[in-house]
């Protein structure tokens, strides 16, 4: 994944979540660090769906827990998209 995905992905991440870029790290939990709440984390699911125009299923939220777990996931998510079509 490219550094322009990623920030863009960190983007859409503190927009949801409120916060400033600088105060999250590729390691920062959301919930723990940055007081997310599940509603939040669908929200982040359903912006990254739309922004990349792929599908996550909620089972992977329990893998987006920072950061690198997004990107990870949202990575996977395009592969597969790219592997189908």
């Amino acid at each position: 994944m490219d550094t322009e995905a990623r920030a863009q992905i960190k983007e859409i991440v503190c927009d949801v979540l409120e916060i400033e870029p600088d105060e999250m790290t590729d390691t920062s939990r959301f919930k723990e660090d940055h007081e997310a709440d599940s509603m939040g984390a669908i929200e982040i699911l359903s912006q990254l769906e739309r922004a990349f125009g792929i599908d996550i299923d909620q089972a992977e939220l329990a893998r987006m827990v920072n950061l690198d777990g997004v990107v990870t996931v949202v990575r996977e998510a395009t592969e597969a998209r790219a592997a189908a079509a």
